[in-house]
């Protein structure tokens, strides 16, 4: 990044930007990404600039992934001021133009890129804010989720954002997409002739999607009550890598193409059907802090989804995620259909061991495997599943990689949406969602370390999920 950018950083105290954008954006400079710029804070609390350098430093400290000297820090401390929000906006505006001064006015210049670290409340109030300070121009802005929480919702936010920016300027982040894993999708798929023709209902038999999270709700009760685990993680991130998984062959990898086919996705997705849904709830969630004690709220959903078009018609694609489950993990795994006949006697163990699988662990490292039958060795024809691994820690480039933040705050400010959703992305999603926000099916208690309701067997049967697995990553890696 040659040209220089000013990167306005609403909520620069809460708790996103110390643990990942401050820390982020200080591995940015480190690497080169964004020497010529100036970071801007701003927040409800009322510090001075030292203040906020000092908050800074202690924030890379506990949450950077690297070492970093203080000669290092001080280097990027120089980027850093600080303004108050009680202060107004035409506060905010001076601290922008003064950063601005820094930089060459016969030169080059990105502009400004404002993420909006705020809760989903104060959102259009900061884009209000910037609109009186006169902070549109030039500009773009990072949103965090949720974009809505039903159709009518999100076509009311997204109108009142275009009424200050234009949607070629609002980038809807989601971390997902910005892993390394999710991106290798897009590389995987239409970079390589072995796969790139199987990619398809003829050879594919299913789909799964799995997001466990291992951690409650602690301390986030409140804002889970007027969401759930549909709204919170279904809409804004699994159906976001859906649309990687299954999009078709873009013109090129530009960001318009791309979006484009995703669109076409969930354009194509079928309304989603009550019947195919389970939703739960861990037992000890009821009776917190702003939960009813007869909340209907779900920690938990797994879903089928089905995609109407040429390619996917018929094919399942499965999606679970939920709170106090057994492991955490971020898994696509694809399942290949059987051979139509099986020539092994009986007691060669062919197909006991379930289909081939082709799996993407969506870790900040890349890493993928391809399970098959083989044969074992010694005397007879006994088959045993083995696999082919590739992890990404394992290549020389490893230390290359961008954490999700670090890779969406440099797309934005380079204005490469590929990586964002879209406005009709969203309310199409939304669309889809209609018949199962309208009459959903009643929450089914779990036990916080299990895997779920046991309903979700009935859900996918005859097959079976695929986590947790039968045989573990090669060391660190599978």
């Amino acid at each position: 990044m040659e040209r220089p950018c000013v990167i306005v950083l609403f909520g620069a105290t809460g708790d996103l930007a110390r643990r990942k954008l401050l820390p982020g954006l200080l591995h940015l400079f480190e690497a080169g990404l964004i020497v010529d710029a100036r970071i801007v804070g701003t927040s409800l609390e009322d510090l001075d600039t030292e203040q906020f350098v000092k908050l800074a430093h202690e924030a890379c400290l506990e949450f950077g992934k690297a070492q970093v000297s203080e000669e290092q820090f001080a280097r990027f401390a120089g980027l850093l001021t600080y303004v108050p929000q009680g202060r107004g906006p035409h506060a905010l505006a001076a601290a922008v133009a003064e950063a601005e001064a820094a930089f060459d006015p016969s030169g080059p210049y990105v502009g400004r890129l404002h993420y909006l670290s705020v809760p989903p409340k104060a959102a259009l109030d900061v884009v209000h804010q910037l609109d009186e300070a006169g902070l549109v121009e030039r500009s773009r802005i990072i949103m965090e989720k949720p974009f809505g929480t039903d159709l009518e919702s999100a076509k009311r936010l997204n109108a009142r954002l275009h009424q200050v920016f234009e949607e070629r300027q609002i980038f809807r982040i989601d971390h997902f997409l910005g892993k390394e894993p999710a991106q290798n999708i897009l590389a995987f798929r239409f970079a390589n002739g072995l796969f790139e023709p199987i990619w398809n209902r003829n050879f594919i038999d299913h789909v799964q999607i799995d997001v466990p999270e291992t951690l409650g709700l602690e301390g986030r009760t409140k804002f889970y009550e007027s969401t759930g685990a549909y709204r919170d993680m279904v809409v804004t991130h699994l159906m976001q890598v859906l649309a990687f998984m299954a999009m078709e062959p873009p013109t090129s990898l530009a960001p318009d193409p791309i979006s484009d086919e995703k669109n076409k996705v969930f354009t194509s997705m079928r309304p989603i059907d009550p019947n195919n849904v389970v939703r739960g709830q861990y037992a000890g969630y009821r009776g917190k802090d702003d939960v009813a004690d007869d909340s209907d709220t779900e920690t938990f959903v797994a879903l089928k989804v089905e995609i109407d078009n040429w390619r996917w018609a018929g094919v399942p694609f499965y999606l679970r995620t939920g709170k106090k489950l057994a492991e955490g993990a971020r898994i696509i795994s694809i399942a290949f259909k059987e051979p139509p006949l099986s020539m092994f006697p009986a007691g060669s163990n062919a197909g006991t061991q379930g289909p081939d699988h082709l799996t993407f662990d969506l870790a900040d490292q890349s890493k993928m495997s391809l399970s098959f039958y083989g044969k074992r060795p010694g005397p007879g024809l006994k088959l045993e599943k083995a696999s082919m691994q590739f992890a990404t820690h394992e290549t020389t480039s490893s230390g290359a990689v961008l954490e999700a933040y670090e890779r969406l705050i440099y797309d934005a400010i380079r204005g490469d949406h590929t990586l964002f959703t879209t406005a009709e992305g969203i309310e199409t999603l939304w669309e889809r969602s209609v018949p199962l926000l309208q009459d959903p099916p009643p929450v089914r208690l779990y036990a916080p370390g299990s895997w779920g309701p046991n309903a979700i067997h009935q859900l996918i049967a005859p097959h079976a999920w695929r986590l947790p697995f039968e045989r573990s990553w090669r060391g660190v890696s599978r």
